[in-house]
Protein backbone atom coordinates (compact mmCIF):
# COMPACT_ATOMS: atom_id res chain seq x y z
CA UNK A 1 0.00 0.00 0.00
CA UNK A 2 1.20 3.66 -0.74
CA UNK A 3 3.58 2.27 -3.89
CA UNK A 4 2.62 3.01 -7.11
CA UNK A 5 3.86 0.97 -9.75
CA UNK A 6 4.09 2.22 -13.70
CA UNK A 7 5.29 -0.93 -16.15
CA UNK A 8 6.33 1.42 -19.11
CA UNK A 9 9.36 -0.41 -19.38
CA UNK A 10 8.71 -2.90 -22.65
CA UNK A 11 11.83 -4.88 -23.24
CA UNK A 12 12.73 -7.96 -20.48
CA UNK A 13 16.41 -8.57 -20.37
CA UNK A 14 15.96 -12.21 -19.39
CA UNK A 15 13.48 -15.12 -17.91
CA UNK A 16 13.95 -17.62 -15.58
CA UNK A 17 13.55 -21.37 -16.46
CA UNK A 18 10.69 -22.07 -14.03
CA UNK A 19 8.43 -18.48 -15.19
CA UNK A 20 5.85 -19.62 -17.20
CA UNK A 21 5.98 -19.01 -20.88
CA UNK A 22 3.30 -16.46 -21.09
CA UNK A 23 3.44 -13.46 -23.00
CA UNK A 24 4.00 -10.63 -20.75
CA UNK A 25 1.81 -7.87 -20.06
CA UNK A 26 2.04 -4.44 -22.79
CA UNK A 27 4.15 -1.70 -21.48
CA UNK A 28 1.93 1.61 -21.48
CA UNK A 29 3.55 5.09 -22.19
CA UNK A 30 4.74 7.61 -19.97
CA UNK A 31 1.81 10.08 -20.74
CA UNK A 32 -0.56 6.37 -20.10
CA UNK A 33 1.27 5.88 -17.19
CA UNK A 34 0.91 9.61 -15.54
CA UNK A 35 -2.89 9.65 -16.55
CA UNK A 36 -3.08 6.81 -14.56
CA UNK A 37 -1.17 8.11 -11.70
CA UNK A 38 -3.21 11.32 -11.72
CA UNK A 39 -6.52 9.45 -11.69
CA UNK A 40 -5.21 7.64 -8.79
CA UNK A 41 -4.33 10.81 -6.31
CA UNK A 42 -7.04 12.02 -7.82
CA UNK A 43 -9.77 9.33 -6.28
CA UNK A 44 -7.80 9.69 -3.04
CA UNK A 45 -5.91 6.61 -3.08
CA UNK A 46 -2.17 7.30 -0.47
CA UNK A 47 0.96 7.04 -2.91
CA UNK A 48 4.02 7.74 -1.32
CA UNK A 49 6.54 6.40 -3.78
CA UNK A 50 6.30 5.47 -7.16
CA UNK A 51 8.62 2.76 -8.87
CA UNK A 52 8.94 1.91 -12.26
CA UNK A 53 8.77 -1.76 -12.55
CA UNK A 54 7.83 -4.09 -15.73
CA UNK A 55 6.47 -5.56 -17.59
CA UNK A 56 10.27 -5.45 -18.55
CA UNK A 57 13.42 -3.75 -17.37
CA UNK A 58 13.78 0.13 -17.10
CA UNK A 59 17.21 0.23 -18.34
CA UNK A 60 17.10 -1.31 -21.22
CA UNK A 61 15.03 1.15 -22.72
CA UNK A 62 16.30 4.13 -21.21
CA UNK A 63 14.21 6.41 -23.14
CA UNK A 64 10.36 6.01 -21.44
CA UNK A 65 11.79 5.22 -18.46
CA UNK A 66 13.56 8.43 -17.91
CA UNK A 67 10.88 10.59 -19.66
CA UNK A 68 8.50 8.98 -17.08
CA UNK A 69 10.77 9.45 -13.98
CA UNK A 70 10.73 13.19 -15.09
CA UNK A 71 7.51 13.87 -15.70
CA UNK A 72 6.54 12.74 -12.31
CA UNK A 73 9.45 14.70 -11.11
CA UNK A 74 7.75 17.77 -12.52
CA UNK A 75 4.37 16.96 -11.27
CA UNK A 76 5.43 15.12 -8.08
CA UNK A 77 8.35 17.40 -7.05
CA UNK A 78 8.45 15.16 -3.42
CA UNK A 79 7.55 12.29 -4.68
CA UNK A 80 10.26 9.33 -3.80
CA UNK A 81 10.99 7.67 -7.00
CA UNK A 82 12.55 3.83 -7.50
CA UNK A 83 13.02 1.59 -9.83
CA UNK A 84 13.54 -2.46 -10.05
CA UNK A 85 15.94 -3.89 -12.47
CA UNK A 86 18.45 -6.80 -13.50
CA UNK A 87 21.11 -4.34 -13.95
CA UNK A 88 22.10 -4.66 -16.73
CA UNK A 89 22.66 -1.03 -19.00
CA UNK A 90 23.22 0.53 -15.42
CA UNK A 91 26.27 2.53 -16.48
CA UNK A 92 24.30 4.48 -19.33
CA UNK A 93 21.73 5.77 -16.95
CA UNK A 94 23.13 6.00 -13.35
CA UNK A 95 23.85 10.03 -14.15
CA UNK A 96 20.61 11.00 -16.01
CA UNK A 97 18.66 8.84 -12.76
CA UNK A 98 21.23 10.47 -10.04
CA UNK A 99 19.92 13.53 -11.65
CA UNK A 100 16.48 12.68 -11.19
CA UNK A 101 17.02 12.09 -7.54
CA UNK A 102 15.79 8.03 -7.46
CA UNK A 103 15.49 7.02 -3.80
CA UNK A 104 16.28 4.01 -4.15
CA UNK A 105 17.14 0.90 -6.92
CA UNK A 106 16.19 -2.49 -6.25
CA UNK A 107 18.31 -5.12 -8.11
CA UNK A 108 17.32 -8.58 -8.64
CA UNK A 109 20.17 -10.69 -8.02
CA UNK A 110 19.77 -14.66 -7.71
CA UNK A 111 23.11 -15.55 -8.09
CA UNK A 112 27.09 -14.53 -8.12
CA UNK A 113 28.31 -17.22 -9.53
CA UNK A 114 27.78 -17.93 -13.72
CA UNK A 115 26.94 -21.33 -13.16
CA UNK A 116 24.25 -21.14 -10.78
CA UNK A 117 23.16 -18.30 -12.84
CA UNK A 118 22.66 -20.57 -15.92
CA UNK A 119 20.72 -22.99 -13.79
CA UNK A 120 18.08 -20.18 -12.99
CA UNK A 121 17.75 -18.58 -16.17
CA UNK A 122 16.39 -20.00 -19.57
CA UNK A 123 17.90 -17.05 -21.61
CA UNK A 124 19.63 -13.55 -21.31
CA UNK A 125 19.27 -10.73 -23.58
CA UNK A 126 21.33 -8.21 -22.75
CA UNK A 127 20.74 -6.32 -26.18
CA UNK A 128 18.55 -7.22 -29.03
CA UNK A 129 20.45 -10.48 -29.71
CA UNK A 130 20.65 -13.57 -28.06
CA UNK A 131 24.04 -14.62 -26.32
CA UNK A 132 24.84 -18.18 -25.97
CA UNK A 133 23.90 -18.56 -22.28
CA UNK A 134 27.42 -19.49 -20.72
CA UNK A 135 28.43 -16.21 -21.88
CA UNK A 136 25.38 -14.39 -21.20
CA UNK A 137 25.39 -15.64 -17.51
CA UNK A 138 29.35 -14.10 -17.27
CA UNK A 139 27.98 -10.90 -18.34
CA UNK A 140 24.55 -10.65 -15.84
CA UNK A 141 26.94 -11.18 -12.60
CA UNK A 142 29.91 -9.15 -13.62
CA UNK A 143 26.74 -6.03 -14.80
CA UNK A 144 25.19 -6.89 -11.87
CA UNK A 145 28.50 -5.94 -10.13
CA UNK A 146 29.44 -2.85 -11.83
CA UNK A 147 25.64 -1.92 -11.33
CA UNK A 148 25.64 -1.67 -7.80
CA UNK A 149 29.05 -0.23 -7.31
CA UNK A 150 28.25 2.58 -10.38
CA UNK A 151 24.50 3.47 -7.96
CA UNK A 152 26.48 3.31 -5.13
CA UNK A 153 29.05 5.42 -6.34
CA UNK A 154 26.51 8.08 -7.36
CA UNK A 155 24.41 8.06 -4.16
CA UNK A 156 21.71 6.05 -4.82
CA UNK A 157 20.99 3.03 -2.48
CA UNK A 158 20.70 -0.07 -3.64
CA UNK A 159 18.31 -2.76 -2.24
CA UNK A 160 19.21 -6.26 -3.76
CA UNK A 161 15.83 -9.14 -3.76
CA UNK A 162 16.84 -12.77 -4.18
CA UNK A 163 14.18 -14.92 -4.74
CA UNK A 164 15.27 -18.27 -3.32
CA UNK A 165 14.88 -21.57 -5.44
CA UNK A 166 15.41 -24.78 -3.29
CA UNK A 167 18.36 -27.09 -4.87
CA UNK A 168 18.98 -24.38 -7.33
CA UNK A 169 20.57 -21.47 -5.47
CA UNK A 170 19.26 -21.78 -1.93
CA UNK A 171 22.73 -23.27 -1.08
CA UNK A 172 24.47 -20.25 -2.41
CA UNK A 173 21.99 -17.41 -1.00
CA UNK A 174 24.23 -16.01 1.89
CA UNK A 175 27.46 -15.92 -0.54
CA UNK A 176 25.07 -13.28 -2.59
CA UNK A 177 24.56 -11.62 0.67
CA UNK A 178 28.62 -11.70 1.30
CA UNK A 179 28.88 -10.45 -2.37
CA UNK A 180 26.26 -7.03 -2.61
CA UNK A 181 27.09 -6.55 0.89
CA UNK A 182 31.26 -5.75 -0.09
CA UNK A 183 29.56 -4.00 -3.21
CA UNK A 184 27.70 -1.58 -1.18
CA UNK A 185 23.85 -3.00 -0.69
CA UNK A 186 22.18 -1.44 2.22
CA UNK A 187 19.59 -3.71 2.58
CA UNK A 188 18.37 -7.44 1.00
CA UNK A 189 14.82 -9.32 0.61
CA UNK A 190 14.58 -13.22 0.00
CA UNK A 191 11.46 -14.02 -1.46
CA UNK A 192 10.53 -17.54 -1.56
CA UNK A 193 9.40 -18.96 -4.89
CA UNK A 194 5.98 -20.19 -5.83
CA UNK A 195 5.72 -23.08 -8.11
CA UNK A 196 2.86 -21.80 -10.81
CA UNK A 197 0.54 -24.25 -12.24
CA UNK A 198 0.82 -28.01 -11.23
CA UNK A 199 4.42 -27.30 -10.01
CA UNK A 200 5.48 -30.47 -12.04
CA UNK A 201 8.74 -30.10 -13.06
CA UNK A 202 9.59 -26.90 -11.06
CA UNK A 203 11.69 -26.56 -7.88
CA UNK A 204 9.40 -26.90 -4.67
CA UNK A 205 8.38 -23.97 -2.72
CA UNK A 206 11.21 -22.95 0.31
CA UNK A 207 9.74 -24.25 3.37
CA UNK A 208 9.12 -21.87 6.11
CA UNK A 209 11.49 -23.00 7.89
CA UNK A 210 14.41 -23.14 5.60
CA UNK A 211 13.34 -19.69 4.48
CA UNK A 212 14.00 -18.71 8.35
CA UNK A 213 17.11 -20.43 8.40
CA UNK A 214 18.59 -18.19 5.20
CA UNK A 215 17.28 -15.19 6.91
CA UNK A 216 19.15 -16.05 9.68
CA UNK A 217 22.61 -16.26 8.11
CA UNK A 218 21.92 -13.26 5.77
CA UNK A 219 20.62 -10.93 8.78
CA UNK A 220 23.82 -11.46 9.88
CA UNK A 221 25.78 -9.87 6.77
CA UNK A 222 23.18 -7.25 5.59
CA UNK A 223 19.76 -5.78 6.90
CA UNK A 224 17.09 -8.05 5.62
CA UNK A 225 13.67 -6.23 5.07
CA UNK A 226 11.26 -7.65 7.98
CA UNK A 227 8.93 -9.07 5.16
CA UNK A 228 8.88 -9.53 1.43
CA UNK A 229 6.13 -7.97 -0.24
CA UNK A 230 6.25 -7.95 -3.82
CA UNK A 231 7.69 -4.77 -5.49
CA UNK A 232 4.86 -5.13 -8.26
CA UNK A 233 1.34 -4.58 -9.08
CA UNK A 234 -1.53 -6.65 -10.28
CA UNK A 235 -2.95 -5.31 -14.01
CA UNK A 236 -5.89 -3.08 -13.32
CA UNK A 237 -8.31 -4.78 -14.82
CA UNK A 238 -11.90 -4.59 -15.26
CA UNK A 239 -14.37 -7.85 -16.59
CA UNK A 240 -17.26 -7.49 -19.17
CA UNK A 241 -20.53 -8.62 -18.49
CA UNK A 242 -20.77 -12.51 -18.88
CA UNK A 243 -20.08 -13.41 -22.54
CA UNK A 244 -17.76 -10.12 -23.58
CA UNK A 245 -14.09 -9.73 -23.58
CA UNK A 246 -12.70 -8.19 -21.16
CA UNK A 247 -10.58 -4.87 -21.23
CA UNK A 248 -7.26 -4.24 -19.79
CA UNK A 249 -5.67 -1.04 -18.90
CA UNK A 250 -2.57 -2.47 -17.40
CA UNK A 251 -1.43 -0.65 -14.28
CA UNK A 252 -3.00 2.61 -14.96
CA UNK A 253 -6.63 3.26 -14.41
CA UNK A 254 -9.24 3.29 -16.67
CA UNK A 255 -10.02 6.43 -18.51
CA UNK A 256 -12.94 8.35 -17.43
CA UNK A 257 -15.41 10.89 -19.05
CA UNK A 258 -15.42 14.77 -18.60
CA UNK A 259 -17.58 17.96 -19.39
CA UNK A 260 -14.92 18.14 -22.35
CA UNK A 261 -14.50 14.71 -23.52
CA UNK A 262 -17.92 13.12 -23.18
CA UNK A 263 -17.78 10.53 -25.81
CA UNK A 264 -16.01 7.30 -26.43
CA UNK A 265 -14.47 6.37 -29.92
CA UNK A 266 -14.38 2.69 -31.22
CA UNK A 267 -12.26 1.04 -34.43
CA UNK A 268 -15.19 -1.36 -35.26
CA UNK A 269 -15.60 -3.02 -39.18
CA UNK A 270 -19.01 -3.85 -38.09
CA UNK A 271 -20.38 -2.18 -35.04
CA UNK A 272 -20.41 -5.41 -33.28
CA UNK A 273 -16.90 -6.05 -31.82
CA UNK A 274 -13.63 -3.78 -31.56
CA UNK A 275 -12.05 -5.83 -34.67
CA UNK A 276 -9.92 -3.21 -36.17
CA UNK A 277 -6.16 -1.53 -36.02
CA UNK A 278 -6.12 1.80 -35.75
CA UNK A 279 -4.13 2.26 -38.79
CA UNK A 280 -7.06 0.33 -41.05
CA UNK A 281 -9.61 2.18 -39.53
CA UNK A 282 -11.75 4.89 -42.12
CA UNK A 283 -14.46 5.87 -39.60
CA UNK A 284 -14.78 6.30 -35.85
CA UNK A 285 -18.03 5.25 -34.30
CA UNK A 286 -18.57 7.43 -31.57
CA UNK A 287 -20.35 6.19 -28.49
CA UNK A 288 -21.98 9.30 -25.84
CA UNK A 289 -24.31 9.68 -23.05
CA UNK A 290 -27.57 9.63 -24.93
CA UNK A 291 -31.16 9.86 -22.71
CA UNK A 292 -28.67 8.70 -19.59
CA UNK A 293 -26.93 5.38 -20.93
CA UNK A 294 -23.91 5.88 -23.64
CA UNK A 295 -25.15 4.82 -27.26
CA UNK A 296 -24.24 5.37 -30.96
CA UNK A 297 -23.85 9.02 -31.75
CA UNK A 298 -22.09 8.98 -35.15
CA UNK A 299 -19.62 7.69 -37.47
CA UNK A 300 -17.23 9.94 -37.81
CA UNK A 301 -14.21 9.97 -40.82
CA UNK A 302 -10.68 8.80 -39.30
CA UNK A 303 -8.18 11.05 -41.07
CA UNK A 304 -5.81 8.69 -43.74
CA UNK A 305 -2.68 10.93 -44.03
CA UNK A 306 -0.53 12.17 -44.31
CA UNK A 307 1.66 9.55 -42.77
CA UNK A 308 3.62 9.87 -39.12
CA UNK A 309 2.50 12.61 -36.17
CA UNK A 310 1.10 14.52 -38.27
CA UNK A 311 -1.56 12.25 -39.10
CA UNK A 312 -2.38 11.29 -34.97
CA UNK A 313 -2.01 14.74 -34.24
CA UNK A 314 -4.83 14.87 -37.03
CA UNK A 315 -7.04 12.24 -35.28
CA UNK A 316 -6.51 13.54 -31.83
CA UNK A 317 -8.01 17.02 -33.06
CA UNK A 318 -11.20 14.91 -34.84
CA UNK A 319 -11.54 12.87 -31.48
CA UNK A 320 -10.60 16.07 -29.46
CA UNK A 321 -14.20 15.12 -27.34
CA UNK A 322 -13.72 11.71 -26.71
CA UNK A 323 -12.02 10.37 -23.77
CA UNK A 324 -10.84 7.50 -24.60
CA UNK A 325 -10.30 5.31 -28.23
CA UNK A 326 -10.55 1.53 -28.58
CA UNK A 327 -9.06 -0.74 -30.79
CA UNK A 328 -8.01 -4.25 -31.61
CA UNK A 329 -4.08 -2.83 -31.72
CA UNK A 330 -2.07 0.44 -32.69
CA UNK A 331 1.33 1.21 -33.01
CA UNK A 332 3.84 2.82 -30.02
CA UNK A 333 3.67 5.83 -31.93
CA UNK A 334 0.35 6.93 -32.29
CA UNK A 335 -0.49 5.53 -28.99
CA UNK A 336 2.33 8.28 -27.56
CA UNK A 337 1.24 11.12 -29.26
CA UNK A 338 -2.47 10.42 -28.82
CA UNK A 339 -1.94 9.58 -25.06
CA UNK A 340 0.16 13.03 -24.85
CA UNK A 341 -2.39 15.09 -26.67
CA UNK A 342 -5.17 13.77 -24.00
CA UNK A 343 -7.00 10.63 -25.38
CA UNK A 344 -6.04 7.20 -24.23
CA UNK A 345 -5.91 4.09 -26.33
CA UNK A 346 -7.13 1.05 -24.72
CA UNK A 347 -6.58 -2.57 -26.77
CA UNK A 348 -9.86 -5.13 -26.60
CA UNK A 349 -11.19 -7.69 -28.87
CA UNK A 350 -14.47 -7.46 -26.76
CA UNK A 351 -17.79 -6.39 -27.69
CA UNK A 352 -18.60 -2.80 -28.58
CA UNK A 353 -21.86 -2.16 -26.55
CA UNK A 354 -20.33 -3.99 -23.90
CA UNK A 355 -16.76 -2.20 -23.67
CA UNK A 356 -18.39 0.96 -23.86
CA UNK A 357 -20.85 0.42 -21.29
CA UNK A 358 -17.86 -0.50 -18.91
CA UNK A 359 -16.15 3.06 -19.52
CA UNK A 360 -19.25 4.85 -18.43
CA UNK A 361 -19.07 2.32 -14.97
CA UNK A 362 -21.68 -0.18 -16.17
CA UNK A 363 -20.89 -4.23 -16.45
CA UNK A 364 -19.89 -6.58 -13.79
CA UNK A 365 -16.36 -6.95 -12.87
CA UNK A 366 -14.65 -9.82 -13.47
CA UNK A 367 -11.67 -11.70 -14.50
CA UNK A 368 -9.36 -10.00 -17.33
CA UNK A 369 -8.30 -11.48 -20.52
CA UNK A 370 -5.03 -10.11 -21.42
CA UNK A 371 -4.28 -9.88 -25.28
Amino acid sequence: PGRRHLPVAPRAGARTRFSPETKAPEAIGPYDAMAGLAAALAQGETVDMVGITGPGDPLLTPEPTLETLRLVREKLPAMPLCLTSLGLGADAMVADLAAIGLSHVTLLVDAVNPKIAEEIYAWIRPGTRTMPLPEAAELLVAEQAKALIAFTTAGIPVKVNTTVYPGVNDHHVEAVAQAVAGLGAVTMALIPYAPHGDGEGLPPAPTPERMEELRAAVGKILPLMPAFEECGENPVAVGFFPGTEALCATGAALPTASKERPNVAVCSSDGMDVNLHLGQTTHFLIYGPKDGTPGLIEARPAPQGPHGDTRWEAVAETLKDCFALLAANAGANPRAVLSRLGLRILLTDGNVEGSVDVLYGGGKKGGCKKK
